[in-house]
């Protein structure tokens, strides 16, 4: 740098609180305006989109983490954490634009409840689904050496070497479909069912800013309790995402066809469990709230207890204020009606003034 008063002045154009150069703010203006969506629909899917793609990146780097260090570096709970987390950010990082949902499930009973249109149904899926396989080939990219030194750079679903169930979710080698089938709906029944109960008005309904952190803690709660059969997906694009993502990188078609076709569960149960937890719900809670645009009711017995215990005092004659009332009232009748014979008023009359009885 110069020390020439004009390198001081040419210095001083880009210090704080200096004007900035118009050409600089046009530019800046021009481009903020191109990349600026009008398209409401657009703004939401890409919401959805980046929402889930937090979500899957924080879940699943998790799972590559304990699953390449064989848990030197974390545990099983760390995963349900780090989805958690990934829950609450994701939720804080697009609530405002499209609300939130991250899953196709929970998209569902939305539209089913009529807060959501159906029209949305579909762009809000695949905006899900496009964020959690994007998500999944970061993940891959990161963790790239670790999983083929863990696995000897052979991708495969079973085995104590396997990979695969660092991005999508399978079952135990004792379930039958049956059984993680309940377990998958019954796991996403409890989500929704506690969901619908943070914003009901009529109930108690939780801080708007905090609804995030509570909904990642129902998420930590269910992973906690309900993952130890087939990994609590409860979200089809959590699932179907990173399969087809390991699909196309490696794993082949055997993350389809293993344990028994087993990849349709996680995308069928957890909408079934959606519907199921809405409607429980609906007929449990939502029904039997009080209406808003009904009056309160108050008991009559109540407010006759309250006026036979609160006596009103009986009116006394304030003798110095009818007098005055009196004089002044003679006063003004002599003034006004000299002419008129009518006599005064008499002070049985006063006393009916009111304004007299204290």
């Amino acid at each position: 740098m110069t020390n020439s008063p004009a390198g001081e002045e040419k210095g001083k154009e880009w210090d704080e609180g200096a004007p900035v150069p118009r050409t600089w703010t046009h530019l800046q203006m021009a481009t903020m305006k191109a990349l600026k969506t009008r398209n409401a629909l657009v703004r939401e899917c890409m919401a959805e989109l980046l929402g889930t793609f937090v979500l899957l990146l924080f879940g699943c780097s998790a799972a590559a983490q304990v699953k390449t260090s064989r848990e030197t570096k974390g545990q099983y709970l760390s995963v349900n954490m780090a989805f958690s987390v990934g829950v609450m950010s994701a939720m804080y990082l697009t609530k405002g634009i499209s609300g939130a949902h991250l899953n196709p499930a929970v998209t569902l009973s939305f539209c089913a409840l009529g807060q959501v249109s159906w029209d949305r149904l579909v762009p809000y899926c695949l905006s899900q689904l496009l964020g959690a396989y994007i998500a999944s080939g970061l993940v891959y990219l990161v963790y790239y050496d670790a999983i083929m030194n863990f696995s000897g750079g052979v991708l495969t679903v079973y085995g104590p070497n396997e990979t695969a169930s660092i991005f999508a979710t399978y079952p135990s080698e004792f379930l039958s479909l049956g059984s993680s089938f309940l377990d998958q709906v019954v796991g996403t029944s409890m989500l929704m069912l506690c969901i619908l109960g943070l914003g009901e008005q009529r109930n108690t309904p939780a801080p708007s800013d905090l609804i995030p952190a509570i909904v990642a803690v129902i998420v930590l709660g269910i992973s906690m309790s309900m993952s130890g059969n087939c990994g609590a997906a409860i979200n089809p694009a959590r699932d179907l995402g990173p399969r087809l993502f390991t699909l196309t990188a490696g794993w082949g078609p055997e993350v389809f066809t293993c344990y028994n076709y087993w990849f349709w569960v996680p995308l069928v149960a957890p909408c079934i469990g959606a519907l199921i937890g809405t409607l429980l719900y609906q007929i449990l809670i939502s029904l039997h709230l009080p209406d808003p645009a009904e009056p309160e009711r108050v008991c009559v017995c109540h407010v006759s207890t309250i006026t036979m215990a609160v006596k009103q005092p009986e009116p006394v004659w304030d003798h110095d204020k009818g007098l005055k009332l009196e004089h002044e009232s003679q006063r003004r009748w002599f003034s006004s009606r000299q002419a008129d014979p009518i006599l005064p008023p008499s002070p049985e009359a006063v006393r009916e003034t009111p304004g007299v009885l204290v």
